[in-house]
């Protein structure tokens, strides 16, 4: 491999998960949905959202009953949202919740704007 100018595999210039979020850090969000008790006992599903450049949460709803239709409808709210304060996030990190589907994809509103999931096992 050295005579054809391909180092081993440690010395390779790579781009990791890790240094893609270090990179990209004004342009990321992350999401994700978790579980709270009220003081009722019931059990409620929160979704929250934070910037990755100025670690600002945003908690976009709660239910008892998450759907893909309720996490589509809180999509929307955090496009205006961002929309209303200028943002320049373009990436959105989920993961694999069946509450994404495809229409909560589709609400996001720039055709640069990406949901991704991490690679399964992905640490960084």
């Amino acid at each position: 491999m050295r005579v054809h100018g391909i180092d081993p595999s440690p010395e390779r210039q790579h781009t990791a998960w890790a240094d893609f979020l270090r990179s990209q850090a004004d342009a990321l969000l992350a999401c994700d949905f978790f579980e709270v008790r009220a003081l009722t006992g019931a059990r409620l599903y929160v979704f929250a959202v934070i910037e990755r450049a100025t670690r600002r949460i945003r908690i976009l709803g709660a239910t008892a009953h998450s759907t893909g239709q309720w996490a589509a409808q809180l999509g929307r709210n955090l496009v205006m949202d961002l929309q209303e304060t200028g943002s320049t996030a373009r990436f959105l990190i989920r993961d694999r919740d069946a509450n994404f589907t495809v229409a909560f994809d589709a609400v996001l509103p720039m055709p640069d704007f990406t949901s991704s999931r991490p690679a399964s096992g992905s640490t960084g």
